[in-house]
């Protein structure tokens, strides 16, 4: 009897283990949508996505509807009713703390109406209408810009939208409610076609957008990776005035979109010739000067992106146009770096002023001698503290000229750093060493549209992102020993921590999440011995006048990769 008693409870231990163990299941529907059907969805709590797909006939149904939460979805749960032409799509759930989440695939120039409260809203592809309704869930379209006509309406607050054309004026109305209404009709939309009828039909590219949210932000072709983390219309800051006068045209449509007519103020003001040439993309190839010896410039990594020091002569192997060349020395590089040390002093930091000092100071008595290191500020703007200097007395004086408060626009500072302070050194050799939480809650621009100016600049950029909480423990009692339990709540946030570890790799950084204080000084000293593990490396070239060789500079060393900085003719 025992035995049996036993078994039937690991039974079901078992079989619980199991459902416990299943992943959560998804539900799919094939959508029976015509192109000029009209599919209205309502999903209180959840996400919407919808996307059109091209037909190839007009009277053949087709579409498909995926639901989808970590709890699962039953069948119950999505009702789907269609009559006259219209097809309407419900979640019905008994746990209105569950969200589910919709994305659905419909056919060209359907009208689409969404309903939800929290939930998002995306919408993608060439549809004849979209009406969104939400409280506080972001709505996001991406449709063709040749014929656009729109109705944006805030019930409860001031409007928050992106747009990457310009919007009409923003219409008060009454009980608080704010309207934005227009046309955006392009050229191309306006001409008529001259087609024949032996020209395959021309499909209309003509929406009508209908948006109204209580206090969401609306987005209307901009990729929501692309928006800045403050979307009120502003002034421009000294930093975003920088970026504008860069030339740098990535950086300045992204300034655009956040503040179209403080950008637009701006830049008329300024006089033709203070607009600079747009930054050309790299080439691939590096320059290859004509000479018998030359010397190259060579940076080693390893997986991790980390410098590879200690190599010789027979660590590396070089070609020209698949030519073997002969390898004449391998000397570390001693050329100087020009640094700039990018420090967050905003509001999130402000009763720790003297951290952030000494934190600084020890980073200017850390680096070589030779190196030129410039002292930026950054909080709701940028401030230089310090112009490129290798006098480390000026470069500490400096560091008591500030205090700290406000706002955090990090990655305008960022841009800021890449495209007007180290402008002057393009080529040279170039980093930026960043002290902060990683937070951003006052910038023009959005992290991602940082990347291309970033790669473009070949900064190399350390960031050390500190927790803030970390740094109050320390301010107060510097040999306080954290226990493990409250050190988890004092971590920098996941979005911080993937932007920095993307930071690093984009531009050949190294990141350093901050556990520990003691651990900034090892991270300075790493920062060091990471900028001084660079070669020139002397070989003879047979490259004859005018003709433009392609060289390759490989490690032998297993799981390592050659970058090459320069090449020069050698003396």
């Amino acid at each position: 009897m025992r035995l049996a008693i036993t078994r039937s409870l690991l039974i079901t231990a078992v079989t619980l283990a199991f459902w416990l163990t299943t992943p959560a299941q998804d539900v799919t529907r094939e959508l029976k949508v015509t192109s000029g059907s009209t599919i209205e969805i309502v999903n209180r709590y959840g996400r919407v996505g919808v996307k059109s797909e091209a037909v190839v006939d007009e009277k053949t149904p087709s579409g498909k509807l995926v639901a989808s939460s970590p709890k699962g979805v039953s069948d119950g749960e999505i009702k789907i009713v269609s009559a006259g032409g219209k097809t309407t799509i419900t979640v019905v759930s008994a746990d209105d703390r569950k969200r589910i989440d919709l994305v659905l695939t419909v056919p060209e120039r359907s009208n689409i109406i969404v309903q939800t409260v929290a939930g998002a809203v995306e919408v993608k592809g060439n549809f004849a209408s979209v009406a969104a309704t939400t409280d506080t869930g972001t709505v996001a379209v991406d449709v063709p810009d040749e014929d656009i006509t729109y109705n944006l309406l805030w019930t409860e607050s001031k409007p928050r939208v992106v747009a990457d054309f310009d919007l009409a004026a923003i219409n008060e109305k009454n009980a608080g409610r704010f309207e934005i209404q227009g046309e955006r009709a392009s050229n191309k939309s306006k001409a008529k076609s001259k087609g024949t009828q032996a020209l395959s039909r021309q499909i209309s590219k003509s929406v009508r957008l209908d948006l109204t949210t209580a206090r969401g932000i609306i987005l209307i072709n901009v990729p929501p990776n692309e928006v800045m983390s403050d979307l009120r219309e502003r002034p421009l800051t000294n930093a975003a005035k920088a970026i504008v006068r860069s030339g740098d045209s990535l950086l300045m449509e992204a300034i655009r979109r956040a503040a179209p007519k403080y950008y637009g103020d701006y830049a008329r003001s300024l006089p033709p010739m203070m607009f600079e040439p747009k930054f050309s993309a790299k080439s691939a190839q590096t320059e290859n000067p004509n000479a018998s010896l030359k010397t190259a410039l060579v940076r080693v990594t390893d997986l991790k992106n980390r410098s590879i020091a200690g190599l010789t002569t027979s660590d590396f192997e070089i070609t020209e146009s698949g030519t073997a060349r002969e390898i004449v020395s391998v000397e570390r590089s001693t050329a100087p770096f020009n640094l700039v040390l990018l420090l967050d002093v905003s509001g999130s930091v402000e009763n720790y002023v003297n951290f952030i000092r000494k934190a600084a100071r020890a980073f200017v008595n850390t680096v070589d001698e030779k190196d030129r290191v410039s002292i930026v500020i950054f909080n709701d703007d940028v401030k230089v503290l310090s112009k490129f200097t290798t006098d480390k007395g000026k470069l500490s004086e400096s560091l008591d000229t500030f205090d700290a408060g406000g706002g955090t626009a990090y990655y305008d500072a960022l841009a800021y750093a890449v495209s007007d302070t180290l402008r002057q050194f393009r080529g040279a050799r170039t980093a930026i060493v960043i002290l902060t939480d990683g937070d951003d809650n006052r910038s023009f621009l959005a992290f991602d549209s940082l990347a291309g100016s970033i790669q473009e600049s070949g900064a190399l950029i350390y960031p050390l992102y500190v927790p803030s909480g970390l740094i109050a423990v320390a301010a107060a009692n510097p040999n306080a020993d954290i226990d493990p339990v409250r050190r988890k709540y004092m971590s920098v946030s996941a979005k911080a921590e993937g932007e920095g570890e993307r930071l690093a790799r984009v531009s050949g950084g190294v990141y350093y999440p901050i556990k520990e204080i003691a651990e900034i000084q090892k991270a300075y000293e790493d920062i060091v011995v990471q900028l001084r593990s660079a070669y020139n490396i002397t070989f003879r070239s047979e490259t004859s006048s005018g003709n433009s060789l392609r060289l390759k500079i490989k490690s032998k060393r297993e799981n390592t990769f050659a970058t090459v900085t320069s090449v020069v003719a050698s003396q």
